[in-house]
C-alpha cells in the first residue's frame, strides 16, 4: 500500500474535512456523549457526597460513636521498655538514666505551674471522692475544668527531690495510669470475692485499688514490699469521667507510683499488676487490658 495513503488513512480518522468529524465523531456527537458523562459523573459525585453527609450527621463531636472495638481501659506504666524488661546496674548511672529520663519528662506536664490556671484547673481533694459531673458530653457550652493532680501526691517517687527516683538507691519506681477513654466511669469492687486476699485491704470507697505481686509462683517472696504512693494507692473516682480531647483538652490522669523498696538483687522478678473493678476485666489475648507484667533485675555486682 503507498506510503502517501497510509498517512492519509490515520490523518482522516483524527480529522475528516469532508464530513468534519474529530476522531470519527463530529461535534455534536461529541456534545452529547460529553454531557452524558458530565451528568453521570455528577450523580455519582453526588451520591457519594450525600453519603459522606449522611455519615457526618450520625457522628458526634464530642464522643465517639463506636466504641465496641475498645476494651476499657488499659493499664500502661512508665517508665517503658523494650520487652517490658527493666535491667540495671546500682553502680552505672547510664544503665538507669534512660529510665529516669522517662520518668522526667512524663511527669513534667504533671508540675504545678501548669496547673495554676484556675479557668482550665479545680482542687478536687487530696482524698477519693464520688465522680465529678460537669455538665453533657454532649453540650458544647466551653471545655471543662480539669482535676489538679500534683506530683507531690507521688512522694518519694515525685522526683521532687530524689531526681533518680530511687533508681541509685535500687528501690525503682514505675508509674501507672489507666488509659483514657472517653465518657468512661470505673467503678470500685463491691465486694473481696474476686480480689487476692493480700489486696482486699485496699478496697475502699470511690476509688478503683491497684495491686501488684509475683507472676511466677518461683518469685515467690522475691518481690519484697511494694509501696503505694497517690491519692489512696489507687485511681480516685472525682477525675472521672473524661470528656474528651475536644472538652476536656487539659485533663490529666489520676497516677499511681509503686515503688519497689527490697527486691531481690542479681535475680530477674516478673510482677503482675492489676486495678480491680466491676467495669474493669482482663482478657489473654490483651496484656494491658486491666493489668500489665514487667520483669525486673537489679545488679549490685
Amino acid at each position: 500500500m503507498p506510503k502517501d495513503k497510509d498517512d492519509g488513512g490515520w490523518k482522516k480518522f483524527v480529522w475528516n474535512s469532508d464530513t468534519g468529524e474529530f476522531l470519527g465523531r463530529t461535534g455534536g456527537s461529541w456534545a452529547k456523549i460529553g454531557f452524558f458523562y458530565l451528568i453521570f459523573y455528577g450523580c455519582l459525585a453526588g451520591v457519594f457526597v450525600g453519603t459522606i453527609q449522611a455519615m457526618l450527621l450520625t457522628l458526634s463531636s464530642y464522643k465517639p460513636t463506636w466504641q465496641d472495638r475498645v476494651a476499657p481501659p488499659g493499664l500502661t506504666h512508665t517508665p517503658r521498655s523494650e520487652k517490658q524488661e527493666m535491667t540495671f546496674n546500682l553502680n552505672d548511672v547510664e544503665s538507669f538514666l534512660p529510665y529516669t529520663k522517662a520518668l522526667k519528662d512524663f511527669l513534667a506536664q504533671y508540675d504545678d505551674d501548669k496547673q495554676s490556671d484556675p479557668t482550665k484547673f479545680e482542687d478536687c481533694g487530696a482524698e477519693p471522692a464520688d465522680y465529678k459531673h460537669r455538665g453533657d458530653l454532649d453540650s458544647d457550652v466551653g471545655s471543662r475544668r480539669a482535676c489538679r493532680f500534683s506530683r507531690s501526691l507521688l512522694g518519694p517517687c515525685s522526683g521532687i527531690e530524689d531526681r533518680t527516683y530511687g533508681f541509685q538507691e535500687g528501690k525503682p519506681c514505675v508509674i501507672v495510669k489507666l488509659n483514657r477513654v472517653v465518657n468512661f466511669r470505673p467503678r470500685p469492687p463491691l465486694s473481696n470475692e474476686s480480689i487476692p486476699l493480700d489486696a482486699q485491704s485496699k478496697v475502699q470507697p470511690y476509688v478503683v485499688p491497684l495491686f501488684c505481686a509475683n507472676k511466677r509462683d518461683e518469685d515467690a517472696g522475691k518481690v519484697g514490699e511494694v509501696k503505694y504512693h497517690g491519692i489512696a494507692g489507687g485511681f480516685p473516682l472525682q477525675y472521672y469521667p473524661y470528656y474528651g480531647k475536644l472538652l476536656h483538652p487539659q485533663y490529666l490522669q489520676p497516677l499511681v507510683a509503686l515503688q519497689f523498696t527490697n527486691l531481690t538483687m542479681n535475680t530477674e522478678v516478673r510482677i503482675e499488676c492489676k486495678v480491680f473493678g466491676e467495669n474493669i476485666h482482663y482478657h489473654d489475648k490483651d496484656r494491658y487490658q486491666g493489668r500489665f507484667d514487667i520483669k525486673l533485675k537489679i545488679n549490685n555486682l
